[in-house]
C-alpha cells in the first residue's frame, strides 16, 4: 500500500484532498501533518519565504519521510521556493508542489485550445492574496495568465459562510470569462469545492489542484491513473 504525506498550512485545504483521494485513489494510504501557523506567519512578519520558513518544510517533510511516506503532496501554494528545497533533498520520491500537477494539466489543455483557435487565456483565481505573487511563476513563458483575488472568500470560509465563498469565487470566473479566459484554474485546495459553482456560473471548464495532484501522484508513484 502506497503511504502518502499531505502537509497542510490551512486546516481548509486538509477535507478537500481527501475526498478526492477518497474518491480517486482510495487505495493510498494518507497521513496528515497541519500546521496551520505557517499561512498567518508568513503573512504577518513580512520576512517572505526566508531561511526559518525554508528549515519548517525541511523538518516537516522529514518527519513524513521518517514515517516510510512514498510521496509528499504540500497544499498551500504561497510556499513554492520551500517545496522545492523539500524536493531537492528529497529526490528519491515525487515531492509536489499543490499547483504542479494541475500547471501542467492546464497548460496542455491551454495549448491545445491555442493550436485551434488562436487563443486561450487561462484565467487564475485565488482567495489568498499572497498566492498572487508566488504562483504566476510557476507557469511557462508564454501562458497567457489573467488573474483575479476573490476578496472576501477565505473570510467567508474561516466564518463557516460556504455558500458566500462559492459565490465570491464564481463571481470572478465571470468576470475572468469576460477578459477573455477560455479556461478557469482555482489555485488553492480549499477553493475546490467551488467548482461547480464556477463552472455553471461562468460556462468554462474548471480545474482544480486536488484533482490533478491525486492524478499526479498516482502515476509518480506507479500506481497508475486515476479510474485505473
Amino acid at each position: 500500500m502506497t503511504r502518502i504525506a499531505l502537509i497542510h498550512a490551512l486546516s481548509h485545504s486538509v477535507a478537500p484532498i481527501n475526498d478526492a483521494f477518497a474518491r480517486d485513489w482510495p487505495e493510498a494510504l494518507r497521513m496528515n501533518l497541519l500546521d496551520d501557523s505557517l499561512s498567518a506567519d508568513l503573512a504577518r512578519n513580512g520576512q517572505g519565504l526566508d531561511a526559518a520558513m525554508h528549515e519548517r518544510f525541511q523538518r516537516l517533510a522529514q518527519y513524513a519521510v521518517d514515517t516510510g511516506a512514498q510521496g509528499i503532496l504540500f497544499t498551500c501554494s504561497a510556499f513554492g521556493p520551500c517545496i522545492e528545497a523539500v524536493a531537492r533533498r528529497h529526490a528519491g520520491i515525487p515531492v509536489l508542489k499543490p499547483n504542479e500537477a494541475m500547471v501542467e494539466e492546464a497548460v496542455h489543455a491551454t495549448q491545445a485550445v491555442q493550436g485551434a483557435q488562436g487563443q486561450g487565456r487561462l484565467g487564475l483565481i485565488a482567495t489568498f492574496a499572497p498566492t498572487l505573487a508566488s504562483m504566476p511563476p510557476e507557469f511557462p513563458a508564454g501562458v497567457q495568465l489573467e488573474l483575479a483575488l476573490a476578496e472576501g472568500a477565505l473570510d467567508a470560509l474561516n466564518a463557516g459562510d460556504t455558500q458566500r465563498h462559492d459565490a465570491l469565487i464564481a463571481a470572478q470566473a465571470v468576470a475572468l470569462r469576460e477578459r477573455g479566459c477560455t479556461r478557469i484554474v482555482l489555485a488553492q485546495f480549499s477553493m475546490a469545492r467551488a467548482k461547480g459553482a464556477c463552472e455553471q456560473a461562468s460556462g468554462l471548464p474548471v480545474l482544480t489542484t486536488v484533482d490533478s495532484a491525486v492524478r499526479a501522484l498516482r502515476r509518480r508513484t506507479g500506481q497508475g491513473s486515476a479510474g485505473a
